[in-house]
């Protein structure tokens, strides 16, 4: 059936290699994926009536093009013929339950989205950019303190040329891996690698900083405030660090983020922090709220975390907030303090204050003290 369809379709969409193998059944007009991938959808739509067969690699509705098809196709005006994806494939090979391992794609993706998923112990399948994922990957892991993981690399699954090679990510010295493969992993860590904490409330110390943080203590309650769902967008308005719009991505792969902040410098600290945290699609716009909210998608969720001195700041996210959006703001300065306590009178919601002490030396002796922290107060709220 699937010769059948290529042969008989007025057009035949895929990569140059798809084209290629194919070349001999292929009648019809031929079009080579173009960069970026979604600028062949409207030549597609151009046919609709029409028999078009597109050409893609294992289960296209699993990290494949499927999903780009969907945009424009109805499903019901589609016919797709899956076969084993690279994961089912390498799964395969290695005796690995897919059920218990984590399935990453870097394809066209930044390599730093496997972070999330670096756990002690953790199997992990990755699909490749290209041939120089291997050697970049095992680099990231060495730099983790995550040397001793195992790598299987699995190159050309299915076709003739199929292997699979092993080495740690230390001893990582495999010369020629093919474009097409996949990586497996087993994640072996010590107690001096980096590893992320599944609860929100990171250590305060993975944080590149200019002072302008929010702690871990604060910071957790503040997640747990914001409440993330599913596929939400959040709008972190005082971006600083960007701690907390990182902690929100890393909650669930489905959530976004978009971070406002006028200082460059601390807009390059929270771009670095994403990408080494594993949040490198954090998208930041720097520049002074509220000038810069014209223009975005409007957000399921708003933190304020800073700027609520600026004119206007304030009613402009409120305004953004899509209805029945949540909004949360913090405040330390007593400034700041009485406009939370004048927009909890004026919308309701829930103002808490949040205090933290730490024990410390008292002087130069031995006799330890609790030092409290300046205390936060915070107002949460959603908008009818």
């Amino acid at each position: 059936m699937a010769q059948r369809l290529v042969s008989s379709a007025e057009l035949v969409v895929g990569g140059k290699r798809h084209l290629g193998l194919a070349a001999s059944l292929i009648n019809g007009r031929q079009l080579s994926w173009p960069s970026p991938i979604g600028d062949a959808l409207p030549e597609i739509a151009k046919y609709r009536g029409r028999p078009v067969t597109v050409l893609a690699s294992g289960d296209p509705f699993h990290f494949g093009v499927g999903d780009l098809m969907m945009r424009s196709v109805p499903a019901e005006e589609m016919i797709c013929l899956p076969q084993p994806s690279a994961f089912s494939l390498a799964a395969s090979r290695l005796g690995w339950s897919l059920q218990h391992t984590s399935l990453v794609s870097v394809h066209g993706r930044a390599l730093e989205n496997i972070v999330r998923y670096l756990q002690p112990g953790a199997r992990i399948l990755v699909l490749t950019w290209d041939g120089e994922t291997p050697a970049q990957l095992a680099r990231m892991l060495v730099g983790r303190g995550m040397g001793q993981s195992e790598m299987i690399v699995c190159e050309a699954l299915g076709g003739e040329r199929e292997s699979l090679r092993r080495t740690t990510a230390a001893d990582f010295d495999l010369k020629g891996v093919a474009a097409l493969n996949t990586i497996g992993l087993e994640i072996v860590a010590s107690p001096s690698s980096t590893v992320l904490s599944l609860a929100p409330g990171l250590d305060d110390t993975l944080f590149e900083n200019d002072g302008q943080l929010t702690k871990r203590e604060v910071r957790a309650a503040t997640i747990s405030a914001l409440s993330p769902r599913q596929g939400e967008l959040l709008w972190d308005i005082g971006l600083g660090s960007g701690s907390i719009a990182i902690e929100w991505l890393l909650r669930h792969p489905s959530l976004r983020a978009i971070g406002f902040e006028a200082d460059a410098t601390r807009a390059g600290h929270a771009t670095r922090n994403a990408a080494a945290l594993g949040a490198p699609d954090l998208q930041i716009v720097q520049g002074r709220a509220p000038a810069t909210f014209a223009g975005q998608p409007a957000p399921d969720v708003v933190f304020i975390g800073g700027g609520l001195s600026n004119p206007g700041l304030f009613e402009a996210a409120w305004e953004a907030l899509k209805p029945g959006g949540r909004i949360v703001a913090n405040g330390v300065s007593l400034a700041t303090e009485a406009r939370l306590i004048e927009y909890f009178g004026r919308h309701g919601g829930e103002l808490v204050r949040l205090e933290v002490s730490r024990a410390g030396k008292a002087g130069s002796g031995t006799v330890f003290v609790w030092r409290p922290a300046a205390p936060i107060v915070q107002w949460r709220a959603r908008k009818p």
